[in-house]
């Protein structure tokens, strides 16, 4: 595939390997691996990750089909922090359009903003939903672990909102003037509905000046927890899984109940900073229960806004990424195009 940027100079840091809980480093006498998870990555103890899926990249282009641009970004020079812009083509070049920014999934440690499946599916979404898109390209663990990605999501948020009637310090184009900044939504699948969540729980504790949040669509958001639930209980490997993945991405975390991890153990739940909320699960999904868990736990903290459940039948994980012709994916896409406007 066509390398889009000069690779990343980045530190890894090796400290990553001993600050790892214990009950998920294996015996490394021979095979010097630390973490094994597959179909991720693995994790060997000089600190060197061998990522297994999602290093395939494409660059920005003019989609024939669409008519939608794409380009991009440095956001933070100093993090290397970037973003993916895309643009809809529209009748009246100076028509104000909503803005979505999205994060992108890979438990914190795999793909990129620039990776062909997140490319492609943004490039449909903006299309069909005829809005601003930014696809922000967050520094990923065990190199960085979290919370880092939190930290740079929540930079490259505050760098779009620099661009609104009261930043005036942005300088991209797109942002100026294309983008109605009472019109914005966060958006994510697994890890990055994950972000999507904590974003919107951020402007609603911090504030956001010159942007109005209207609303988070969290696809197959990756929650979990200490204690297994619904389906979690008939696939205990699978519940395993997702909770030692946690702990590679945040090994200082507090455990499946941190509230970065559970969303229900969050004092600021009932603070999110939003008034419209749609979350997007798979019936064949490990995380299908977490979905359902976070909005009655988003109803119950005493939040005031609406959110709704819509489950896609015989679908797995992520599917709309790797199957967008089928006719799950394309209803998922129209509902989230509808969510937006």
């Amino acid at each position: 595939m066509v390398q889009i940027h000069p690779p990343r100079r980045r530190k890894v840091d090796t400290s990553i390997v001993s600050s790892l809980p214990s009950e998920i480093r294996m015996d490394s006498i021979s095979s010097e691996l630390v973490a094994d998870l597959p179909p991720f990555l693995r994790l060997y103890k000089n600190g060197r990750v061998e990522r297994l899926v999602g290093t395939d990249v494409v660059p920005p282009l003019t989609d024939p089909e669409s008519g939608v641009q794409s380009k991009d970004v440095v956001v933070d020079q100093e993090t290397a922090v970037s973003a993916r812009l895309f643009l809809p083509k529209t009748t009246d070049p100076n028509q104000k359009l909503p803005l979505l920014v999205y994060f992108h999934g890979g438990g914190f440690c795999i793909e990129t903003a620039f990776s062909p499946v997140y490319h492609n599916y943004l490039n449909s979404l903006a299309a069909e939903a005829s809005v601003v898109a930014v696809s922000v390209d967050y520094r990923r663990a065990p190199e960085h672990p979290l919370p880092a990605a939190y930290g740079d999501s929540w930079t490259a948020v505050k760098w779009i909102a620099s661009h609104s009637a009261c930043g005036s310090s942005g300088e991209d184009e797109w942002l100026k003037t294309r983008v109605d900044f009472d019109r914005v939504f966060f958006g994510g699948d697994s890890a990055g509905a994950n972000i999507a969540h904590h974003m919107a729980i951020r402007v609603g504790s911090e504030g956001l000046a010159g942007v109005n949040l209207v609303g988070i669509v969290l696809i197959h958001p990756y929650f979990g927890g200490k204690d297994p639930i619904g389906g979690e209980r008939d696939d205990l490997n699978g519940k395993e899984f997702a909770d030692k993945l946690w702990k590679v991405a945040f090994p200082s975390s507090s455990g499946s109940d941190d509230p970065l991890f559970n969303p229900g153990m969050d004092p600021k739940l009932s603070g999110l900073g939003c008034r419209k909320v749609i979350v997007f699960v798979a019936e064949k999904d490990l995380l299908r229960d977490r979905g359902w868990r976070y909005k009655e736990e988003l109803e119950k903290s005493g939040w005031g806004g609406t959110a709704e459940v819509v489950e896609a039948a015989e679908e797995n994980h992520v599917f709309h990424l790797f199957n967008p012709t089928c006719d799950n994916a394309v209803a998922m896409l129209k509902r989230v195009a509808a969510f937006l406007n």
